[in-house]
């Protein structure tokens, strides 16, 4: 199976767990709309998809998905503040420019935020990068750095430094092997292939009253 293909899976089964009954739903690079199309069969879900490319943008429109297409940074400026439930994010953060700026416009729009990308410290890219002394090629990295759109590899020690640095709570996590579907319980940063994080800003306690 093709990691495009299995990526997919992932997403239907562990973020489409997440996502509750009813929801709605904004997703950052959604695609033909297949996670949204899912979610609204599954969880009967209010959705719109965010995605540049027209292609993409044509396939939602085929599934009957609301789409917005363009710049995602753009999308975000539509929506008021706290107007989804979820803001998704799944293998799209990597190729942002200012991915700090994504997540808190999107902890602005949506209560939830869930984000999921290879892990650029998986062992085997560590090892050819030690050994070879350039970056990997293989079938989650597939072009050369002269041939490949913006890319901006992610860590889980990156990621999780970042959310504690930006005081954002990572609610649940899910880390995966290099399969991407055998759960990971031993030393994710260096054996998790694939990664899923639910963020949420914590919550501030509201003032007490004060005596009478």
């Amino acid at each position: 199976m093709k990691r495009s293909a299995i990526k997919r899976e992932v997403d239907l089964q562990i973020l489409g767990d997440w996502v509750s009954e009813g929801a709605r739903v904004l997703d950052l690079g959604c695609g033909r709309g297949i996670f949204l199309e899912y979610l609204r069969q599954t969880k009967h879900t209010w959705g719109v998809g965010v995605d540049n490319q027209i292609d993409k943008v044509n396939g939602c429109i085929k599934r009957g998905v609301s789409v917005y297409q363009g710049d995602i940074e753009q999308a975000l400026r539509q929506f008021p503040d706290g107007f989804f439930d979820w803001v998704l994010c799944s293998r799209t953060i990597q190729e942002l420019s200012r991915p700090q700026d994504i997540i808190h416009a999107s902890l602005r729009v949506g209560k939830r935020f869930a984000v999921g990308f290879a892990n650029h410290g998986y062992w085997r890219n560590r090892l050819h990068l030690l050994w070879h002394g350039r970056r990997i090629i293989n079938e989650v990295f597939p072009e050369g750095w002269g041939e490949s759109r913006r890319l901006n590899p992610i860590a889980v020690g990156d990621f999780e430094d970042f959310c504690a640095r930006e005081g954002l709570t990572i609610t649940r996590r899910a880390y995966l092997r290099g399969d991407w579907h055998t759960p990971c319980k031993f030393l994710p940063g260096l054996f998790a292939g694939y990664v899923l994080y639910e963020i949420s800003r914590p919550q501030v306690p509201s003032a007490e009253s004060p005596l009478s």
